[in-house]
């Protein structure tokens, strides 16, 4: 690996980090704002839902096939099946937040172990959602620096903890859409 491959990796840092930081602050103040506290006369996004859990579910299927490609050397295809996933995990943000600042939240319904299962898997998937951002971002420029050691070391992190994400992102929609009104 280069020298001038680091440096130009280095450069990125301060918006990892930065990122890393303001997205999931955003999301959490954003969580908790609703529109109409606001004034804004605005209908609940109810069909968001279905649509942001379709949105994991192609996210989860474009990740494997990502790596698929990549083994089999289709680096081009490689890289575009990441770019589309990281869009979609943009357009999936998007949305939940939008849905979350025009709709309440929908509590889970359930009683015994399978409450213990959903809340569990949504704190894990809640946890990771938020730990997968740098990764996500250190894999990318890791990629785009040409610095593909280091990015293969990397993605065998990212690519379980993403996967993990929006896999359980699909199930914690399923476990709940029962509940919602």
């Amino acid at each position: 690996m280069s020298i001038e491959n680091l440096q130009e990796e280095k450069k990125y840092n301060k918006w990892i980090v930065a990122l890393s930081v303001i997205i999931p602050l955003a999301v959490a103040a954003l969580f908790g704002i609703k529109l109409k506290d606001f004034g804004i006369d605005v209908e609940p996004l109810t069909f968001l839902p279905p649509i942001y859990a379709a949105i994991n579910a192609v996210t989860a299927i474009v990740l494997v096939y990502a790596v698929i490609s990549i083994k089999k050397g289709q680096r081009k295809q490689h890289e575009n099946l990441m770019k589309f996933a990281i869009t979609l995990s943009v357009l999936f943000l998007l949305m939940y937040v939008a849905y979350h600042m025009t709709s309440d939240s929908t509590k889970f319904g359930g009683e015994g172990a399978i409450k213990y299962i959903y809340y569990f898997i949504l704190i894990t998937h809640i946890v990771l959602s938020v730990a997968v951002i740098p990764f996500v971002l250190i894999t990318y420029v890791r990629a785009i620096t040409n610095n593909f050691e280091r990015h293969k070391k990397i993605a065998k992190i990212t690519f379980p903890l993403w996967l993990y994400v929006a896999v359980t992102g699909v199930i914690v929609y399923i476990m709940i859409s029962p509940y919602y009104v």
